[in-house]
Protein backbone atom coordinates (compact mmCIF):
# COMPACT_ATOMS: atom_id res chain seq x y z
CA UNK A 1 0.00 0.00 0.00
CA UNK A 2 1.83 3.32 -0.99
CA UNK A 3 2.46 5.47 2.02
CA UNK A 4 0.32 8.87 1.17
CA UNK A 5 -2.31 6.45 1.56
CA UNK A 6 -0.74 5.24 5.70
CA UNK A 7 -1.13 9.68 5.85
CA UNK A 8 -4.48 9.79 4.50
CA UNK A 9 -5.78 6.76 6.64
CA UNK A 10 -3.97 8.38 9.97
CA UNK A 11 -6.07 11.55 8.87
CA UNK A 12 -9.45 10.08 8.63
CA UNK A 13 -8.72 8.01 12.26
CA UNK A 14 -8.28 11.34 13.97
CA UNK A 15 -11.00 12.53 12.47
CA UNK A 16 -13.40 10.00 12.77
CA UNK A 17 -12.35 9.56 16.60
CA UNK A 18 -13.32 13.66 16.76
CA UNK A 19 -16.53 12.84 15.72
CA UNK A 20 -17.53 9.47 17.86
CA UNK A 21 -15.32 10.37 21.04
CA UNK A 22 -18.05 12.92 21.97
CA UNK A 23 -20.90 10.49 23.03
CA UNK A 24 -18.60 9.14 25.24
CA UNK A 25 -17.94 12.16 27.20
CA UNK A 26 -21.77 13.76 27.07
CA UNK A 27 -22.00 13.19 30.87
CA UNK A 28 -18.65 15.02 31.47
CA UNK A 29 -19.19 17.88 29.13
CA UNK A 30 -22.93 18.14 30.23
CA UNK A 31 -21.66 19.01 33.80
CA UNK A 32 -18.79 21.01 33.27
CA UNK A 33 -20.63 23.20 31.04
CA UNK A 34 -24.16 23.73 32.90
CA UNK A 35 -25.99 22.32 30.06
CA UNK A 36 -28.79 19.01 29.72
CA UNK A 37 -27.33 15.55 28.27
CA UNK A 38 -30.01 16.12 25.62
CA UNK A 39 -28.55 19.27 25.10
CA UNK A 40 -24.95 18.02 24.79
CA UNK A 41 -26.05 15.47 22.50
CA UNK A 42 -27.05 18.20 19.79
CA UNK A 43 -23.23 19.00 19.50
CA UNK A 44 -23.17 14.85 17.45
CA UNK A 45 -26.47 16.26 15.75
CA UNK A 46 -24.99 19.32 14.26
CA UNK A 47 -21.63 17.88 13.61
CA UNK A 48 -23.12 15.90 10.99
CA UNK A 49 -25.40 18.65 9.97
CA UNK A 50 -21.94 20.12 8.98
CA UNK A 51 -20.54 17.34 7.01
CA UNK A 52 -23.33 17.05 5.06
CA UNK A 53 -23.90 20.55 4.66
CA UNK A 54 -20.60 22.09 4.80
CA UNK A 55 -18.53 19.86 3.36
CA UNK A 56 -19.45 19.66 -0.47
CA UNK A 57 -19.39 24.00 -0.87
CA UNK A 58 -15.42 24.18 0.97
CA UNK A 59 -15.31 21.53 -1.86
CA UNK A 60 -16.21 23.28 -4.21
CA UNK A 61 -14.51 26.79 -3.40
CA UNK A 62 -11.59 25.10 -3.05
CA UNK A 63 -12.03 22.84 -6.48
CA UNK A 64 -9.56 25.74 -8.38
CA UNK A 65 -6.46 24.93 -5.53
CA UNK A 66 -3.92 22.04 -5.44
CA UNK A 67 -5.43 19.10 -3.60
CA UNK A 68 -2.73 18.44 -1.90
CA UNK A 69 -2.72 21.96 -0.26
CA UNK A 70 -6.50 21.65 0.31
CA UNK A 71 -5.83 18.59 2.04
CA UNK A 72 -2.93 20.57 4.50
CA UNK A 73 -5.48 22.63 5.13
CA UNK A 74 -8.23 20.97 6.42
CA UNK A 75 -6.11 18.87 8.46
CA UNK A 76 -4.39 21.87 9.98
CA UNK A 77 -8.35 23.82 10.58
CA UNK A 78 -9.01 19.99 12.04
CA UNK A 79 -6.01 20.03 14.53
CA UNK A 80 -6.46 24.04 15.19
CA UNK A 81 -10.46 23.04 15.80
CA UNK A 82 -9.64 20.13 18.07
CA UNK A 83 -7.61 23.27 19.93
CA UNK A 84 -10.40 25.38 20.26
CA UNK A 85 -12.69 22.30 21.20
CA UNK A 86 -10.16 21.72 24.41
CA UNK A 87 -9.71 25.48 25.42
CA UNK A 88 -13.83 25.93 25.22
CA UNK A 89 -14.97 28.13 28.00
CA UNK A 90 -18.44 27.82 27.26
CA UNK A 91 -21.61 25.52 25.36
CA UNK A 92 -22.10 28.00 22.21
CA UNK A 93 -18.29 27.84 21.93
CA UNK A 94 -17.92 24.30 21.83
CA UNK A 95 -20.60 23.96 19.78
CA UNK A 96 -18.93 26.55 17.29
CA UNK A 97 -15.45 24.59 17.14
CA UNK A 98 -17.32 21.85 16.34
CA UNK A 99 -19.06 23.00 13.63
CA UNK A 100 -15.62 24.45 12.21
CA UNK A 101 -14.39 20.44 12.59
CA UNK A 102 -17.26 19.37 10.78
CA UNK A 103 -17.50 21.46 7.86
CA UNK A 104 -13.31 20.13 7.30
CA UNK A 105 -14.26 16.54 7.96
CA UNK A 106 -16.82 16.48 4.97
CA UNK A 107 -14.13 18.58 2.63
CA UNK A 108 -11.30 16.18 3.68
CA UNK A 109 -13.03 13.19 2.80
CA UNK A 110 -14.42 14.04 -0.49
CA UNK A 111 -10.73 15.44 -1.29
CA UNK A 112 -9.08 12.75 0.26
CA UNK A 113 -11.35 10.40 -1.83
CA UNK A 114 -10.20 11.57 -4.95
CA UNK A 115 -6.88 11.80 -4.14
CA UNK A 116 -6.52 8.16 -3.04
CA UNK A 117 -7.89 6.60 -6.29
CA UNK A 118 -4.77 8.52 -8.31
CA UNK A 119 -2.07 7.11 -6.35
CA UNK A 120 -2.53 3.97 -7.11
CA UNK A 121 -3.72 1.80 -11.03
CA UNK A 122 -7.27 2.19 -11.70
CA UNK A 123 -7.86 -1.76 -10.96
CA UNK A 124 -6.86 -0.84 -7.01
CA UNK A 125 -9.22 1.77 -6.54
CA UNK A 126 -11.51 0.41 -4.00
CA UNK A 127 -8.99 -0.97 -2.17
CA UNK A 128 -7.64 2.93 -2.21
CA UNK A 129 -11.26 3.77 -0.71
CA UNK A 130 -11.16 0.96 1.58
CA UNK A 131 -8.05 2.47 3.09
CA UNK A 132 -9.59 5.73 3.56
CA UNK A 133 -13.09 4.56 5.07
CA UNK A 134 -10.70 2.32 7.65
CA UNK A 135 -9.77 5.15 9.28
CA UNK A 136 -13.28 5.38 10.74
CA UNK A 137 -13.78 2.06 11.65
CA UNK A 138 -9.90 1.83 13.25
CA UNK A 139 -11.13 4.70 15.51
CA UNK A 140 -14.39 3.28 16.67
CA UNK A 141 -12.40 0.24 17.94
CA UNK A 142 -9.39 1.72 19.00
CA UNK A 143 -9.57 5.61 18.77
CA UNK A 144 -13.35 6.18 20.87
CA UNK A 145 -12.37 4.09 23.39
CA UNK A 146 -8.67 5.83 23.93
CA UNK A 147 -10.19 8.74 24.04
CA UNK A 148 -12.86 8.17 25.98
CA UNK A 149 -10.55 6.64 28.79
CA UNK A 150 -8.47 9.85 28.56
CA UNK A 151 -11.11 11.49 29.31
CA UNK A 152 -12.32 9.97 32.03
CA UNK A 153 -8.75 9.96 33.46
CA UNK A 154 -7.73 13.58 32.40
CA UNK A 155 -11.00 15.15 32.08
CA UNK A 156 -13.37 15.30 28.54
CA UNK A 157 -10.82 18.70 27.73
CA UNK A 158 -7.56 16.77 27.61
CA UNK A 159 -9.17 14.26 25.26
CA UNK A 160 -9.43 17.06 22.91
CA UNK A 161 -6.07 18.08 23.04
CA UNK A 162 -5.15 14.37 22.50
CA UNK A 163 -6.95 14.33 19.40
CA UNK A 164 -5.57 17.85 18.32
CA UNK A 165 -2.10 15.95 18.74
CA UNK A 166 -3.18 13.19 16.53
CA UNK A 167 -4.05 15.88 13.86
CA UNK A 168 0.03 17.30 14.58
CA UNK A 169 0.64 13.99 13.27
CA UNK A 170 -1.41 13.51 10.13
CA UNK A 171 -0.44 17.02 9.11
CA UNK A 172 3.20 16.53 9.39
CA UNK A 173 2.79 13.03 8.01
CA UNK A 174 0.74 14.11 5.13
CA UNK A 175 2.84 17.31 4.28
CA UNK A 176 6.12 14.89 4.06
CA UNK A 177 4.29 11.44 2.18
CA UNK A 178 1.88 13.19 0.04
CA UNK A 179 2.97 13.94 -3.48
CA UNK A 180 2.01 17.04 -5.09
CA UNK A 181 -0.71 16.75 -7.83
CA UNK A 182 0.02 15.00 -10.53
CA UNK A 183 -0.26 17.22 -14.36
CA UNK A 184 -3.66 15.15 -15.71
CA UNK A 185 -6.08 16.47 -12.54
CA UNK A 186 -6.15 19.88 -14.02
CA UNK A 187 -8.66 18.81 -16.48
CA UNK A 188 -11.31 17.44 -13.66
CA UNK A 189 -11.48 20.96 -12.18
CA UNK A 190 -14.63 21.98 -14.59
CA UNK A 191 -16.99 24.35 -14.08
CA UNK A 192 -19.46 24.44 -10.88
CA UNK A 193 -22.53 23.89 -13.68
CA UNK A 194 -20.37 20.79 -14.76
CA UNK A 195 -20.18 19.46 -11.83
CA UNK A 196 -23.63 20.04 -11.24
CA UNK A 197 -24.74 18.40 -14.59
CA UNK A 198 -22.47 15.10 -13.78
CA UNK A 199 -24.75 14.76 -10.93
CA UNK A 200 -27.85 13.85 -13.03
CA UNK A 201 -26.13 10.57 -14.52
CA UNK A 202 -28.96 7.94 -13.73
CA UNK A 203 -25.63 5.93 -12.60
CA UNK A 204 -24.65 8.64 -9.86
CA UNK A 205 -28.02 9.60 -8.62
CA UNK A 206 -28.92 5.91 -7.65
CA UNK A 207 -25.69 5.14 -6.29
CA UNK A 208 -26.38 7.91 -4.46
CA UNK A 209 -29.66 6.52 -3.20
CA UNK A 210 -28.29 3.14 -2.55
CA UNK A 211 -26.14 4.98 -0.11
CA UNK A 212 -29.37 6.72 1.85
CA UNK A 213 -31.24 3.62 1.61
CA UNK A 214 -28.75 1.12 2.97
CA UNK A 215 -27.83 3.30 5.49
CA UNK A 216 -31.12 4.01 6.93
CA UNK A 217 -31.32 0.19 7.55
CA UNK A 218 -27.88 -0.07 9.30
CA UNK A 219 -28.95 3.18 11.73
CA UNK A 220 -32.36 2.43 12.11
CA UNK A 221 -30.79 -0.67 14.24
CA UNK A 222 -27.56 0.59 15.53
CA UNK A 223 -28.48 3.53 17.32
CA UNK A 224 -30.85 1.63 19.71
CA UNK A 225 -28.40 -1.92 19.56
CA UNK A 226 -27.91 -1.35 23.34
CA UNK A 227 -30.86 -1.12 24.62
CA UNK A 228 -31.90 -4.02 22.10
CA UNK A 229 -29.41 -6.02 23.26
CA UNK A 230 -29.99 -5.70 27.11
CA UNK A 231 -34.16 -5.64 26.87
CA UNK A 232 -34.89 -8.24 24.33
CA UNK A 233 -31.79 -10.53 24.08
CA UNK A 234 -31.13 -9.96 28.02
CA UNK A 235 -27.87 -9.39 27.62
CA UNK A 236 -25.68 -7.94 30.56
CA UNK A 237 -25.25 -4.08 30.48
CA UNK A 238 -21.47 -4.75 30.92
CA UNK A 239 -21.48 -7.20 28.52
CA UNK A 240 -22.66 -5.13 25.92
CA UNK A 241 -19.55 -2.80 24.82
CA UNK A 242 -18.16 -6.40 23.73
CA UNK A 243 -20.31 -6.96 21.76
CA UNK A 244 -20.18 -3.22 20.26
CA UNK A 245 -16.73 -4.27 20.09
CA UNK A 246 -17.01 -7.58 17.84
CA UNK A 247 -19.59 -4.66 15.78
CA UNK A 248 -15.80 -2.72 15.31
CA UNK A 249 -14.15 -5.67 14.44
CA UNK A 250 -16.49 -6.91 12.00
CA UNK A 251 -16.89 -3.30 10.20
CA UNK A 252 -13.33 -3.16 9.63
CA UNK A 253 -12.66 -6.41 8.36
CA UNK A 254 -15.86 -5.63 6.11
CA UNK A 255 -14.53 -2.24 4.66
CA UNK A 256 -11.25 -4.08 3.86
CA UNK A 257 -13.30 -7.10 2.20
CA UNK A 258 -15.18 -4.68 0.08
CA UNK A 259 -12.45 -2.93 -1.30
CA UNK A 260 -11.21 -6.41 -2.52
CA UNK A 261 -14.41 -7.18 -4.01
CA UNK A 262 -14.75 -3.85 -5.32
CA UNK A 263 -11.23 -4.17 -7.43
CA UNK A 264 -12.36 -7.75 -8.52
CA UNK A 265 -16.01 -7.56 -9.34
CA UNK A 266 -17.89 -3.93 -8.31
CA UNK A 267 -21.15 -4.61 -9.47
CA UNK A 268 -21.75 -8.34 -8.23
CA UNK A 269 -19.99 -7.66 -4.90
CA UNK A 270 -22.13 -4.49 -4.18
CA UNK A 271 -25.18 -6.27 -5.26
CA UNK A 272 -24.38 -9.44 -3.16
CA UNK A 273 -23.61 -7.51 -0.06
CA UNK A 274 -27.09 -5.90 -0.09
CA UNK A 275 -28.95 -9.46 -0.33
CA UNK A 276 -26.91 -10.74 2.10
CA UNK A 277 -27.85 -8.16 4.27
CA UNK A 278 -31.18 -8.63 4.14
CA UNK A 279 -30.73 -12.03 4.56
CA UNK A 280 -28.39 -10.79 8.08
CA UNK A 281 -31.88 -8.58 9.57
CA UNK A 282 -33.70 -11.08 9.33
CA UNK A 283 -31.28 -13.77 10.73
CA UNK A 284 -31.10 -11.32 13.47
CA UNK A 285 -34.92 -10.36 13.91
CA UNK A 286 -35.38 -14.34 14.14
CA UNK A 287 -32.63 -15.04 16.70
CA UNK A 288 -33.31 -11.66 18.92
CA UNK A 289 -33.38 -13.58 21.86
CA UNK A 290 -30.38 -15.77 21.78
CA UNK A 291 -27.26 -14.01 22.64
CA UNK A 292 -24.94 -16.36 21.36
CA UNK A 293 -27.04 -16.02 17.50
CA UNK A 294 -26.66 -12.17 18.08
CA UNK A 295 -23.22 -11.48 18.27
CA UNK A 296 -22.97 -14.26 15.43
CA UNK A 297 -25.37 -11.50 13.69
CA UNK A 298 -23.72 -8.21 14.62
CA UNK A 299 -20.16 -9.59 13.37
CA UNK A 300 -22.04 -10.67 9.89
CA UNK A 301 -23.83 -7.26 9.89
CA UNK A 302 -21.18 -5.10 10.64
CA UNK A 303 -19.11 -6.55 7.90
CA UNK A 304 -21.68 -6.48 5.07
CA UNK A 305 -22.77 -2.84 6.77
CA UNK A 306 -19.53 -1.12 5.72
CA UNK A 307 -18.05 -3.35 3.68
CA UNK A 308 -20.98 -2.15 0.89
CA UNK A 309 -19.46 1.14 1.00
CA UNK A 310 -16.31 0.77 -0.92
CA UNK A 311 -18.17 -0.10 -3.99
CA UNK A 312 -20.84 2.19 -3.96
CA UNK A 313 -17.95 4.59 -3.32
CA UNK A 314 -15.61 3.42 -6.23
CA UNK A 315 -18.81 3.52 -8.38
CA UNK A 316 -19.46 7.09 -7.84
CA UNK A 317 -16.02 8.04 -8.78
CA UNK A 318 -15.13 6.36 -11.21
CA UNK A 319 -18.82 7.71 -12.84
CA UNK A 320 -17.60 11.37 -12.07
CA UNK A 321 -13.99 11.17 -13.12
CA UNK A 322 -14.41 13.81 -15.42
CA UNK A 323 -15.88 16.03 -12.49
CA UNK A 324 -15.47 15.06 -9.37
CA UNK A 325 -15.14 17.99 -7.10
CA UNK A 326 -18.74 17.76 -5.97
CA UNK A 327 -19.58 13.91 -6.54
CA UNK A 328 -16.92 13.03 -4.18
CA UNK A 329 -17.90 15.45 -1.27
CA UNK A 330 -21.36 14.16 -1.52
CA UNK A 331 -20.58 10.72 -0.41
CA UNK A 332 -20.34 11.45 3.09
CA UNK A 333 -23.53 13.96 2.73
CA UNK A 334 -25.33 11.09 1.47
CA UNK A 335 -24.13 8.79 4.22
CA UNK A 336 -25.01 11.47 6.89
CA UNK A 337 -28.79 11.68 5.27
CA UNK A 338 -29.20 7.93 5.58
CA UNK A 339 -27.85 8.07 9.58
CA UNK A 340 -30.17 11.04 9.98
CA UNK A 341 -33.32 9.38 8.71
CA UNK A 342 -32.22 6.08 10.29
CA UNK A 343 -32.32 6.98 13.48
CA UNK A 344 -35.25 9.14 12.84
CA UNK A 345 -37.23 6.02 11.73
CA UNK A 346 -36.32 3.59 14.34
CA UNK A 347 -37.33 6.29 16.78
CA UNK A 348 -40.90 6.48 15.07
CA UNK A 349 -41.11 2.86 15.26
CA UNK A 350 -39.96 2.33 18.38
CA UNK A 351 -42.94 5.53 19.93
CA UNK A 352 -45.30 3.70 17.72
CA UNK A 353 -45.34 0.45 19.69
CA UNK A 354 -43.53 -1.65 17.53
CA UNK A 355 -40.57 -2.94 19.63
CA UNK A 356 -36.82 -3.16 19.38
CA UNK A 357 -37.40 -6.36 16.93
CA UNK A 358 -38.96 -4.48 14.34
CA UNK A 359 -35.80 -2.47 13.60
CA UNK A 360 -34.00 -5.58 11.61
CA UNK A 361 -36.97 -6.20 9.93
CA UNK A 362 -36.97 -2.35 8.88
CA UNK A 363 -33.37 -3.13 8.03
CA UNK A 364 -34.12 -6.22 5.82
CA UNK A 365 -36.71 -4.11 4.01
CA UNK A 366 -34.41 -1.03 3.36
CA UNK A 367 -31.41 -3.50 2.03
CA UNK A 368 -33.69 -5.39 -0.31
CA UNK A 369 -35.16 -2.11 -1.61
CA UNK A 370 -31.25 -0.68 -1.86
CA UNK A 371 -30.29 -3.84 -3.66
CA UNK A 372 -33.17 -3.20 -6.10
CA UNK A 373 -31.44 0.73 -6.46
CA UNK A 374 -28.41 -0.96 -7.02
CA UNK A 375 -29.40 -3.32 -9.76
CA UNK A 376 -30.97 -0.50 -11.84
CA UNK A 377 -27.92 1.49 -11.36
CA UNK A 378 -25.82 -1.17 -12.73
CA UNK A 379 -28.44 -1.72 -15.96
CA UNK A 380 -28.18 2.22 -16.11
CA UNK A 381 -24.61 1.90 -16.60
CA UNK A 382 -24.48 -0.47 -19.37
CA UNK A 383 -24.68 0.51 -22.88
CA UNK A 384 -28.04 -1.10 -25.20
CA UNK A 385 -27.33 -4.29 -26.37
CA UNK A 386 -23.96 -5.02 -23.98
CA UNK A 387 -23.28 -8.01 -21.71
CA UNK A 388 -23.22 -6.45 -18.04
CA UNK A 389 -20.01 -5.49 -16.54
CA UNK A 390 -18.73 -4.46 -13.44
Amino acid sequence: MPLPLIALFLTAFGIGTAEFVIAGLLPEVSTDLGVSIPTAGFLITAYAIGVAVGGPIVTLLTARFSRKATILALVAAFTIGQALCALAPTYPLLMAARLLVSVGHGAFFGVAAIVATRLVPPEKAGSAVAMLLAGITVANILGVPGGTAIGNMFGWRATFWAVGLLGLASLLATAILLPADQPEAAHERTSIAAQFKVLGRPVIFLSFAVIIVAMIGQFAVFTYIAPYLITVTQVPQDLVPWLLLLFGLGSTAGVFAGGRLADWKLMPSLLGMLVALAIVYAAMALSSYNAIAMGICILLWSGLSFGFGAPVQTRILKAAADAPNLASPLIPTAFNLGIALGASIGAAALEQGWGYVSLPWIGCVVSVAAAVIALMSWNAGQPRGAPATT
